[in-house]
């Protein structure tokens, strides 16, 4: 069986520098902590908490002197509150998610209704809507045309989840103009996501079958595995090798590999290895 990978695949400048960020810290400071999950990837969290990271689901649960702040980045209260309790904070957000927050303050300081693009709940779009809201403005969370309000003035702003697909965007935007609402878009969707998204999909026409590695709880993976999908049914999305049913893979010829934007390279370099010796 021939293994091809994607050209592009695995851990993006942001999730690598968070990690990196994380190490140092251990490596300074001992045992610390980050607020939520650094990155979305349970087997490098797993790693971590060896190495003595603690994941504390509120600010009550930090035990720590020091707290990383997730590649995700948190709302303004937050932080806030995390400085008022004179913790040593050292931010990992990556840069790409502190533009996009940029992005939403200053649309909402023109004294737009801010459109977010993106999975309501995740924690990048906590920290988007976080900083409209600071400024006082009306948010709404979207992910398809129908969740747009009925009720939206003439004139909105847009910004985006880094990880979300052209093509989502594009969907908000044609039915914006659809209904006569002109709108002023801040496009922030991270070029690293488009990229591994173009090399996955490329790679999945030339295979019978894709392995897409990375966090279930990884919005970007999801969607790298979802894009394989539509173009190769033969797609699976696995967090560990462990999920590879070698028998599902006996009459493949060739499979393809790709990885989310939160999977480190040491990662797929065990699902690549071990696909080879099959």
């Amino acid at each position: 069986m021939q293994v091809l990978r994607a050209e592009k695949a695995g851990a993006c400048y942001g999730v690598q520098r968070a990690l990196d960020i994380a190490k140092n810290t251990l490596a300074e400071k001992g045992e610390t902590s980050t607020l939520g999950s650094l990155i979305h990837n349970p087997k490098v969290i797993s790693e971590l908490e060896s190495m003595g990271m603690h994941k504390a689901e509120s600010i009550d649960e930090i035990s720590t002197d020091s707290v990383v702040i997730r590649s995700h980045g948190i709302t303004p209260e937050i932080r806030g509150q995390l400085n008022a309790f004179d913790l040593d904070l050292i931010d990992a957000t990556c840069p790409h998610v502190l533009r996009a927050q940029k992005a939403a303050s200053e649309l909402a300081r023109e004294g737009l209704v801010v459109i977010v693009v993106g999975e309501d709940g995740h924690p990048e779009v906590e920290g988007l809507t976080g900083c409209a809201r600071e400024q006082q403005a009306s948010v709404y969370v979207v992910s398809e045309p129908e969740d747009l309000p009925t009720d939206l003035p003439d004139k909105v702003g847009i910004v985006v989840q880094t990880t979300q697909t052209r093509a989502s965007l594009e969907r908000i935007v044609d039915a914006l103009s659809a209904r006569g609402i002109s709108f002023v878009l801040k496009d922030t969707i991270c070029s690293a996501t488009k990229k591994r998204q173009d090399a996955a999909a490329a790679l999945a026409k030339r295979v019978d079958a894709m392995v897409v590695i990375g966090g279930r709880n990884s919005s970007n993976t999801t969607r790298l595995a979802e894009i394989c999908m539509d173009i190769c049914p033969r797609t699976i999305h696995i967090e560990d090798i462990s999920e590879i049913n070698i028998n599902n893979l006996s009459d493949v010829d060739i499979v393809g590999v790709s990885a989310g934007a939160s999977t480190p390279e040491n990662q797929i370099e065990e699902v690549v290895d071990f696909l080879r010796s099959l």
